[in-house]
């Protein structure tokens, strides 16, 4: 039953409680099963095993057998055995019930703390925390755990609204624009000229391509984009990525350099998605560096790794920004890069597809305007099984 349902049939979550035996009632009754056992075993030493060791010391002693002496010291033996276990078992029975009755109430407490944080998540407050029970590892990895989860669901809402928002954007701007010139071409005010065509034909393909890149996120996420991986050279994949790009940096006057050694070892990866991730890079890199600025690609091998860098003279990265560089509709500035015309996911594309094919994409700036470093690694040994 969920919580939603123990809120909507109370009584019902009341006679669930009722039948359920609480924690402190188990405690107490692992505790009695205890200390009968130890009980029991006593009164069984005492009995069988006590007497008769009891009357052979007596003998050796040389008190003579079924004698008045014999009979008094094993009624005084008896009599102690009793008392002693009397005093034990009661002094134990009130310590059992001082140590259930303290650490139930702890663990009752921290129990109840973390439902009731439970039931607030449920209830979608994900700020609510856990404070530290102070009862051992266990119970501290658990609130540990807990927080963990509170905060990453946090997140997750955080960017699910983000996500709707800039969805809601993306799709906003080219739709206005299409429908503001269609009631233009309604009233008069525009005629149906080449301008026009081309005005429309821009806008819609904003929507396709925003589309594409969509649905390239989410198959490339889920693992739904197929892989597949031959011997290529990265030399010749880098020079097609370069080549593509080439008109687009030179309206922007941006330069575009490389330093690729002619002998790279042959890399396992598939080269449609390795040139859609070049791609995405160097257009990412465009968007951020100003008319007059230099993008350079780099390309090495060290051990056992294939290391490719995109650097850019641009704008640069705040370090409280890098960690989420890479997640999905993440601007460094919303306003800004709605300017730059980017729908903030083609680096989640990239580095989603790096990875389908055990690469890593990672970043590095020295802050605003210093520029930014983009970097691939790719193992140079491929597990083919």
């Amino acid at each position: 039953m969920t919580s939603g349902q123990l809120r909507r049939h109370p009584l019902g979550a009341v006679r669930l409680r009722s039948r359920g035996t609480g924690l402190g009632v188990r405690l107490l009754l692992a505790q009695s099963l205890v200390l009968v056992a130890g009980a029991a075993t006593c009164w069984v030493v005492a009995v069988v095993a006590g007497p008769p060791l009891f009357r052979e010391h007596l003998h050796r002693a040389g008190v003579p057998a079924s004698s008045d002496e014999q009979f008094h010291a094993e009624q005084a033996y008896r009599s102690a055995t009793a008392i002693s276990l009397a005093v034990a078992l009661g002094v134990a029975v009130l310590a059992a019930l001082v140590v259930t009755w303290y650490f139930s109430r702890r663990l009752q407490r921290s129990v109840n703390e973390v439902s009731s944080a439970a039931t607030a998540v449920a209830d979608g407050r994900y700020d609510i925390r856990v404070a530290p029970p102070h009862m051992g590892e266990d119970f501290g990895a658990l609130a540990e755990a807990f927080n963990q989860m509170a905060a990453r669901l946090e997140s997750v809402e955080t960017t699910r609204r983000q996500l709707l928002g800039d969805l809601a954007h993306e799709i906003r701007t080219p739709v206005s624009v299409l429908e503001a010139y269609m009631e233009a071409l309604e009233d008069g005010v525009e005629t149906l000229d080449a301008d026009t065509i081309g005005m429309l034909r821009d806008q819609t393909r904003r929507l396709v391509r925003f589309s594409d890149d969509v649905s390239a996120l989410s198959q490339a996420e889920e693992g739904w984009t197929s892989i597949e991986p031959a011997w290529v050279v990265p030399g010749a994949l880098i020079s097609n990525a370069l080549a593509a790009a080439a008109d687009r940096y030179a309206a922007k006057e941006v330069a575009l350099t490389s330093r690729v050694p002619a002998h790279l070892p042959g890399l396992w990866a598939d080269p449609e998605r390795l040139g859609q991730v070049f791609g995405n890079l160097l257009d990412n890199a465009l968007r951020h560096t100003p008319g007059g600025g230099r993008v350079e690609v780099t390309a090495e091998q060290r051990p056992e790794l294939l290391v490719i860098e995109v650097t850019d003279t641009g704008d640069g990265i705040a370090a409280e920004h890098l960690p989420h560089l890479f997640e999905r509709f993440y601007r460094v500035d919303s306003a800004r890069d709605r300017g730059h015309g980017g729908a903030g996911i083609g680096l989640a594309i990239a580095k989603a597809l790096v990875e389908a094919q055990r690469g890593h994409l990672t970043a590095r700036s020295g802050g605003p305007g210093t520029g930014s470093t983009f970097t691939i690694t790719f193992p140079l040994r491929w597990d083919q099984r």
